[in-house]
């Protein structure tokens, strides 16, 4: 009967990995950052987020399900996700009365992750990423990505830049309320294309501190932060934009590396200090450092978001020297080489300490390259 059709609409969505970090609010409700961020988007053939939204007259409550466990979408978070995106398609049944009214049916929404969840892999980020633009979809809104990103970004800041695809910028903005920190596109995927990443998952499991939680402890107490906002973002963000609108790897890879440095230590320069990297963490960035100086240019540049896992940027054309060199160190046997057709080989000398610290270290590895945003899919996970 038709009082009782299901309507639903899935979409994946990718993970970003930003190479100027966000880090600290100024709003903590509206998820407001003070300061920009920039970031590439990686392939979701490797990482992604699956959604299904689903609404019908037969549902009593919204729900929403992550890997198969049911979690709490009462949240603030979510709930502001859901009210704008609500609102939007109220509008729509408002302006063309033959509509259903999707907006007064309660959601089913169930999401899969690929990849490990909360352990400093943006999963939050590609989360909420697709379950805007899944409910989005559902409701036939012809609202752009550019104001998607702003609701998204009310369930998670860095969601707002995994609504594109490619090199993406998140603006701080000005305005109270929010309207004007909104994500942009620097260039698509297309424009570098040959740029890659091999993640080194050193700890697959929840991280000890939250993002949302470590990052207002720092704003509160790191006598270092300020100044990071204020002096080393604003023109390390257009310096970045340069880097890649010009193609600049060595650029791209100093900023990058950089960029890590300072982030982790505000971290550390939090009361008490946060450590979201381990030994394992700083070993991969000495291997990092020995390549670069063993080529005699960069060929590599690592970064951490609020996690230990490194993620490791380098071009296409240096993937023997950089991947084949983590693989003889990690080991062959580790899971995320296969069919990648990358050959072990052996790392410059002197790293025998830091290697052994790599191979017991690192239990997983994911190599990928940089995608594009959101796909919608007929495949349904409900």
């Amino acid at each position: 009967m038709a009082d009782e059709e299901v309507y639903r609409a899935s979409t994946y969505a990718p993970v970003n990995i930003a190479v100027v970090k966000y880090w600290g609010k100024r709003d903590t409700t509206l998820n407001l950052p003070t300061n920009s961020s920039l970031s590439v988007t990686l392939s979701q053939d490797d990482l992604r987020t699956h959604t299904t939204a689903s609404c019908s007259p037969t549902f009593t409550a919204d729900s929403l399900t992550l890997n198969g466990n049911p979690q709490d979408i009462t949240t603030p978070r979510t709930q502001a996700c859901l009210r704008e995106l609500r609102a939007l398609r109220h509008a729509l049944e408002t302006s063309n009365p033959s509509l259903p009214k999707l907006s007064t049916m309660s959601l089913r929404l169930t999401s899969a992750n690929n990849f490990p969840t909360a352990a400093g892999l943006a999963s939050s980020a590609a989360g909420f990423a697709a379950l805007v633009r899944a409910i989005a979809d559902l409701y036939a809104l012809p609202t752009p990505p550019e104001d998607l990103s702003r609701i998204a970004r009310q369930g998670s800041g860095s969601a707002c830049r995994s609504l594109f695809g490619g090199y993406v910028a998140w603006n701080t903005g000005t305005s109270p309320d929010g309207s004007d920190s909104l994500a942009h596109l620097i260039a698509p995927a297309s424009h570098w294309p040959d740029m890659r990443a091999l993640l080194l998952i050193t700890n697959p499991s929840q991280k000890a501190i939250s993002s949302t939680a470590g990052m207002q402890q720092t704003v509160a107490t790191s006598p270092l932060f300020p100044h990071r906002a204020a002096e080393i973002v604003p023109p390390r963000m257009r310096a970045m934009e340069k880097a890649i609108l010009s193609r600049d790897f060595d650029s791209f890879a100093t900023l990058t590396m950089k960029e890590s440095n300072n982030f982790h230590a505000c971290c550390a320069d939090t009361h008490p200090p946060i450590f979201y990297m381990n030994d394992t963490s700083r070993a991969c960035i000495r291997v990092c450092e020995a390549l670069n100086v063993a080529a005699g240019r960069a060929v590599c540049a690592y970064t951490f978001d609020a996690g230990p896992n490194c993620v490791v940027y380098y071009l296409q054309a240096d993937e023997q020297v950089v991947a084949g060199s983590f693989k003889g160190l990690v080991g062959e046997g580790k899971e995320g080489w296969e069919g990648k057709g990358v050959e072990a080989r052996a790392a410059p000398q002197g790293l025998e300490t830091v290697g052994e610290m790599v191979r017991q270290g690192v239990g997983r590895v994911i190599l990928t390259g940089v995608g594009d945003g959101p796909r919608r899919t007929e495949q349904h996970l409900c």
